[in-house]
């Protein structure tokens, strides 16, 4: 039996909650492997190597701090991890945040390496609604990235 702390996933998810303050200096370049897949949860071929992986998380960086008005009093935005299950090599982080007032309540499934590089990143999210309301908002945000 392991310690669960020396798992290489709970130093990644450290690196990453890190990174989603803006507080890891060596951002995704440092968090992702060359070889590292993202699996959307709007498009549905994988998307494989870092560099791509790297476009879809800086567009969903954009379109997911959600309504930043909603929370006017907090100064931040609506973005926030409510639950996580961290073992092994996976890391399964659930989270919530508003989008044009809708709810969306989704999960982020982190895989690394040995390393500690990410390999592998699938984003699930509900409801429907909420789904169509991100694919609007990714493809439009894909685009002007082009």
């Amino acid at each position: 039996m392991s310690n669960h702390h020396e798992d290489p996933i709970v130093a990644v998810v450290h690196q990453w909650h890190q990174h989603m303050a803006g507080q890891f200096p060596g951002g995704l370049d440092t968090l992702l492997d060359d070889e590292c897949v993202f699996l959307s949860p709007i498009v549905f071929t994988p998307q494989r190597g870092k560099e791509l992986t790297k476009l879809y998380l800086g567009a969903a960086g954009q379109v997911f701090p959600g309504d930043a008005a909603e929370s006017k009093e907090t100064k931040k935005s609506s973005f926030h991890y409510v639950r996580e299950v961290v073992q092994g090599h996976d890391a399964v982080l659930e989270f919530e945040t508003m989008i044009d007032g809708t709810q969306v309540n989704g999960v982020d499934m982190i895989k690394c390496n040995d390393e500690g590089r990410i390999i592998e990143f699938k984003v699930m999210i509900r409801p429907l609604k909420a789904i169509n309301l991100i694919h609007a908002q990714m493809k439009a945000m894909l685009e002007q990235m082009q």
